[in-house]
């Protein structure tokens, strides 16, 4: 990775002055950008205004950024350290210096400041006051990229927009789907339910007609040995009753 590669860096930072100037209106806010150079592939450039009579600038070349790498002690491959110095320069630990003060009252140069975080090595990159045409140039340059970022922003943030409408939609209709299915779900089971129920009512009634069937008192009756005993009982003839008629004596008539 090179610093060509790197995403611009757009800051607002609070200028300071050293040394000090306590009785002085305070520095109006600096807005800084950074990013590769473009006649350099390896180069990075810086430019501070407070767009109004501030602004400064750096442009650095490779071998000058192998130099600054050397002297804030920063090991590992040059991605490693393009990769520490923007990540530097996005921190909340990032200040602008300025220094050697004009008769006057302004600033010949200024520093910008920054540290990754806290114990870690601090990068420090001096900066040079561009003035008339080339202040204006670097303030229109840096308000034009401006203006870029805010676009690119912008339409990354109507494409977002745009994907969660196409995603709500598809959602929206993936639940609609769900809810049909559901209900013809729903329908099914109450079906079935339905018909099982019919079927385990009617098989209950079977078996209750079956038990009133057996249960009846005719029924009871046909299978009742003690119904027919004495209707249909047959006497043994040893048993039967000797008929016993007159006794006629054949006496002869003595007359």
């Amino acid at each position: 990775m090179s610093f060509e590669e790197m995403c611009p860096v757009f800051r607002k930072v609070i200028a300071e002055w050293s040394p000090p100037r306590p009785l002085t209106k305070p520095p109006a806010p600096f807005l800084f950008h950074v990013h590769g150079d473009g006649n350099d592939h390896s180069g990075l450039r810086i430019v501070a205004t407070d767009f109004q009579s501030n602004t400064f600038q750096a442009i650095k070349s490779r071998h000058q950024l192998e130099d600054l790498r050397d002297d804030i002690g920063i090991g590992g491959s040059w991605s490693e350290f393009v990769d520490y110095v923007t990540t530097s320069l996005k921190s909340g630990d990032v200040k602008l210096v300025m220094e050697d003060l004009y008769e006057s009252g302004g600033a010949s140069h200024a520093k910008l400041i920054a540290q990754k975080a806290k114990g870690m090595p601090r990068l420090s990159i001096s900066l040079g006051k561009l003035v008339n045409g080339a202040a204006s140039e670097a303030m229109a340059k840096i308000s034009l990229e401006l203006y870029k970022e805010f676009k690119d922003v912008q339409r990354s943030l109507i494409e977002e927009q745009d994907s969660k409408y196409q995603l709500t939609k598809v959602v929206a209709a993936e639940q609609e789907k769900n809810a049909t299915l559901q209900k013809q779900l729903d329908m099914l089971l109450y079906s079935r339910k339905h018909k099982l129920q019919k079927i385990s009512d009617r098989d209950n009634s079977d078996s209750t007609s079956v038990m009133v069937s057996q249960d009846s008192p005719d029924k009871h009756a046909a299978y009742n040995p003690s119904s027919t005993k004495g209707a249909n009982r047959v006497v043994p003839a040893y048993r039967r009753s000797k008929v016993r008629g007159a006794v006629l004596d054949d006496t002869e008539d003595d007359a």
